[in-house]
């Protein structure tokens, strides 16, 4: 492979470009926070959704998707496409809730739905922990998709010579170095700009990532002579092209194989399918919306963009994204089916298949989507530290100039906190399954929390603590019973979601519910509706709380539909059973136009305005 002078032209130009748009927006951003973080409110769905999409395409997630086609096929992906379900009931349940809350950062939400000292525990708390360490976290691992990247691409990379460095005592390896220096353009840009530079450069960058997906995907494929030339080189191994994952006996592992063909166990299919998507706390995916996804949809220019952003962003996301992606995973193992690393052969294919200037492309997409990824955690992250954190318990009362200056300074030493993190992690798949077991019970609370008056601060600091006390025991081999994360993932996460909601509940009951004016003005600002907060409805006439549940319920279920046959739909036309992906495609216009329907009916209050 070779890096010609027109790849490196195309490079140089993205990062102009990306680096033009954050110079643009910088003086907006510096008014105030609200603009900094929020964008002023004003995001169009389109932009704000987009922005959702192109945060979750990281470096590392066609990596990830790669190995998952390897060792499971088009089935393996079940793992995340899970969450779709929880995503779309974030759209019709949640979007306009957000929207109305009329607040900063989802942390916030604390100050607005509880009180006392619980409350501002609680919400410096979360700053904390998934502001800094969670966050942190998240970056960490998308850096260690980079550097898998950059040793592919360019294997002799050094820096002043030298292959690694040793800083205050940690060593940085010069592949690590240079995605330091990545990290430091993405500070400089996104603490310019703010939300909106970091949106509209988000959407930039997503077309541009989708665009070298989709060449690298054309490409690969015309490789081993199109989709039927696939099909025969893969013909004994069918299985791979399967959408649906087969049931195996109860005493399977979560994703075991047998003869190729992926295995899910009964209780695996139920952890995935039934549990986790509404469960676990996980960035993109978290019950209820939060973290940036919650970002974007405060940020939209009503409740009806909020909507229909993260709509656009669950039909991107798990129905268009993927595809490009799975096609090329598929190459990789008909060209490299010796290559152990199976994760990195997508990035063989960049350097061994595309042309000079599709190659710059393909790396600047690259870059597209590891830098927008980590410019939203960066911002997000910012806003917790400064809103949840810093203004309210270290320098309250100060102008709004010096908050925005703090929230600049801040994202340079989150970046550099996570880079230092980045030294420490080995394995992204642990990662992973570490922060969804230790959030394992929290995602109840997110979501009754909205619709059920009774839950209180000490609910949601019980469900956020309590899965660190079972999973001690459950995977300590010297004090408890030596289960293994990567073998015994569903049982884990089933115990500690049954452990968290039972101690989480028994608090909830024991402990003083939220004063009864904190609960009306909740219920006045946001406007809930629901059973849940029945006591409190009928105490405030002049309120109309939000109706037609059974519709909104009914839309949950017509969104998955539609997302999920979409997703089947594109990949029937693509592998050529054009008589199944019309039939799916028609289910999922029979869907969207219900959904219209019901919208109708339901209607709009657009109350934050």
């Amino acid at each position: 492979m070779k890096v010609s002078t027109l790849d490196w032209l195309i490079i140089i130009v993205y990062f102009i470009f990306s680096f033009a748009i954050s110079f643009y927006f910088s003086k907006k951003a510096g008014k105030d926070t609200g603009s900094f973080f929020l964008s002023g409110r004003n995001l169009p769905w389109w932009i704000a959704g987009t922005s959702m999409v192109a945060t979750t395409f990281a470096a590392d997630t066609p990596l990830a998707v790669t190995e998952l086609v390897a060792k499971n096929g088009i089935a393996g992906n079940w793992l995340w496409w899970n969450m779709v379900f929880g995503g779309i009931l974030t759209v019709f349940f949640f979007a306009r809730l957000w929207r109305r809350a009329n607040i900063l950062t989802d942390a916030e939400f604390v100050d607005i739905r509880y009180e006392g000292k619980p409350a501002k525990f609680l919400r410096g708390f979360r700053a904390v922990y998934i502001g800094i360490l969670m966050n942190a976290i998240v970056i960490a691992w998308v850096n260690l998709a980079m550097v898998k990247i950059l040793k592919v691409m360019f294997p002799d990379l050094t820096i002043f010579g030298l292959h690694q460095i040793d800083i205050l005592g940690i060593s940085f390896s010069s592949h690590l170095l240079y995605v330091g220096i990545m990290m430091l353009f993405v500070a400089i840009y996104s603490s310019m700009s703010g939300l909106m530079g970091v949106s509209i450069t988000d959407s930039f960058q997503f077309v541009m990532a989708m665009t070298g997906s989709i060449a690298l995907a054309y490409y690969a494929v015309k490789h081993i002579g199109g989709i039927d030339g696939l099909k025969e080189s893969l013909s004994g191994q069918k299985w791979i092209f399967d959408f649906i994952p087969d049931v195996g006996s109860s005493t399977e592992t979560a994703g075991s194989q047998a003869g190729g063909v992926l295995k899910l166990s009964l209780t695996a299919l139920f952890t995935y399918l039934g549990v986790q998507w509404w469960a676990s706390w996980y960035p993109g995916a978290e019950p209820g919306g939060g973290g940036y996804i919650a970002q974007r949809m405060m940020s939209a220019k009503d409740e009806k963009h909020s909507l229909f952003a993260t709509l656009w962003f669950n039909i991107a996301h798990y129905a268009l994204r993927p595809w490009p992606w799975i096609l090329a995973a598929m190459v990789a193992l008909v060209v490299y089916p010796q290559v152990a690393d199976k994760g990195s052969t997508y990035v063989m294919l960049i350097r061994d298949l595309m042309p000079s200037g599709l190659l710059g492309l393909m790396l600047a997409a690259f870059f597209a989507a590891y830098m927008s990824t980590i410019a939203s955690q960066t911002v997000w992250g910012t806003s917790y530290i400064v809103n949840d954190l810093f203004k309210p318990f270290i320098k309250p009362g100060a102008d709004e100039k010096y908050y925005v200056k703090v929230s600049r300074i801040t994202t340079f030493i989150l970046m550099f906190i996570a880079l230092l993190i980045t030294t420490q992690i080995t394995q992204i798949s642990a990662a992973w399954q570490f922060i969804l077991v230790a959030s394992g019970g929290i995602g109840l609370v997110l979501i009754l929390r909205w619709f059920w008056w009774r839950v209180n601060a000490w609910s949601e600091i019980t469900a956020m603590i309590a899965p660190y006390f079972l999973l001690f025991f459950l995977i300590s081999k010297k004090y408890g019973l030596g289960w293994s994360l990567s073998n015994d993932y569903p049982v884990i996460l089933l115990s500690i979601v049954a452990w968290s909601t039972f101690w989480w509940l028994v608090v909830t009951f024991l402990t003083q519910p939220t004063g009864e004016e904190k609960l009306k003005a909740f219920y006045k600002k946001v406007h809930p509706g629901g059973v849940g907060w029945k006591a409190i409805d009928e105490k405030l006439p002049e309120v109309e709380g939000d109706k037609g549940f059974v519709l909104m319920f009914a839309n949950w279920f017509l969104g998955s539909l539609m997302v999920i046959m979409t997703l089947f739909g594109i990949g029937k036309l693509i592998f050529k059973n054009y008589t199944l992906s019309l039939l799916f495609f028609a289910i999922a216009l029979i869907s969207a136009l219900l959904i219209i329907k019901n919208m109708k009916k339901i209607g709009w209050k657009n109350l934050a305005e």
